[in-house]
Formats: structure tokens, sequence, C-alpha cells
């Protein structure tokens, strides 16, 4: 998603949502958000899940050392102590080397999901051990930059939503995708908008 793209979709958001058209003024755009697309991205996923943000990126940069290609033949050779060294879980490498066995068998093409549909992708990624629909909704957003993606499990969004029109408390996530369908077919900037509204809400 680019300034340009999310420029246009606010725009268009204000119009369709007079409770955006309030708060854009007070918190502004979102910036622009970006992440590469394929196997590499995968891996991080499973290493990040459950950590902070910088202790995933130690780890990573302890795998990194040990595999300079971050690919999936290289995963399926390296043996697991060297990975649980790195600071991978045991769960996790089983989850690593699943990821890498069906990228390897062709059940799972990384660099093909860019051709399916967004429910495609979902169901393709939400098969493999590890992932979850959240996980693949924020690759279709961040990674594949499509545009009407609303990853309703997400608290912080719900919490954001719910604050944005003025309730008690946060919406369920099926009370949530029902409140923001009038946001498509941009709900993916939608999204991005309320993540960023959550973290700089007016008092």
């Amino acid at each position: 998603m680019t300034p340009d793209t999310i420029a246009q979709a606010l725009h268009d958001l204000t119009q369709a949502d007079p409770d955006i058209a309030r708060a854009l003024p007070q918190v502004g755009a979102p910036p622009s958000r970006q992440r590469e697309r394929g196997f590499p991205t995968f891996f991080s996923t499973i290493v990040s899940q459950q950590l902070s943000v910088e202790a995933a990126r130690a780890i990573m940069g302890r795998v990194n050392a040990v595999l300079p290609e971050l690919h999936a033949q290289a995963v399926s050779e390296i043996e697991g102590q060297a990975l649980r060294d790195a600071g991978l879980s045991w769960r996790k490498i089983e989850y690593a080397k699943e990821l890498a066995e069906a990228e390897l068998a062709g059940t799972f093409s990384a660099d093909g999901l860019e051709h399916l549909s967004d429910e495609e992708v979902i169901a393709a990624i939400t098969a493999l051990r590890g992932f979850g629909r959240w996980s693949a909704e924020i690759y279709l957003m961040f990674s594949l930059g499509r545009p009407d993606v609303f990853p309703a499990d997400d608290l912080a969004l719900r919490v954001a939503l719910g604050r944005l029109k003025r309730m008690d408390d946060k919406p369920t996530p099926k009370q949530a995708r029902q409140m923001v369908e009038h946001w498509a077919p941009w709900k993916s900037v939608g999204s991005l908008f309320l993540w960023h509204y959550y973290r700089g809400e007016p008092l």
C-alpha cells in the first residue's frame, strides 16, 4: 500500500464513514507499511510468534548467520539443533521444517500466492501448521498489497474500532467484520488507519 493508495482510500473512506471523517484530522494518515514476499517472510513469521520485536530480530540475526540463504532447501537440510541454538523452540523448528517440506513438495508455494484470490491465499496459508487466519491476512495486506482485508481477530484493531465507534466495549470479530463492510474495497487501509488511531487516539 503506497502513500498514494492510502490517500485515495482515505478520501473514499471519509465519504463512506463519518467516524473516520471525524478522526482523520485528529490523528492524520497512517504511514505506508510493506513487507517482503516469499518463503523468508513465512519463516520469520514463525520465529516472531509470541515474541517481542526485539527478541525476534535477535533470533533472525542468528538464523541468518547460519543460513545466509534462507530458502526451503536450506531449512530442510539444516540440523534442528542449529536452529535451536539460534533461539527457536523445538515447536517452531517443527513448523519451519514442515513449511520447507511443503514448499519443496509443491503442496505450498510462497511465490505462487500472488496469483490466488484472497480466500485462496488464506486457505493455502492456514493449511500450514503454525499459521492462523490472522497471519494469512497480514501477509495478504502487507506482502501482497491486497486492498480489502480486515484481520478481525486482531485485538488492537477491535479495541480501536470500538473507540472510533464510541462503543462501551470492543466488538467481537464477527461484529467487527459486519461493522466495516461499508469500507469495501478499502478495508486494508481502514485497518491501517485503526492501528494508527489505536496508538494516537486523542484524549
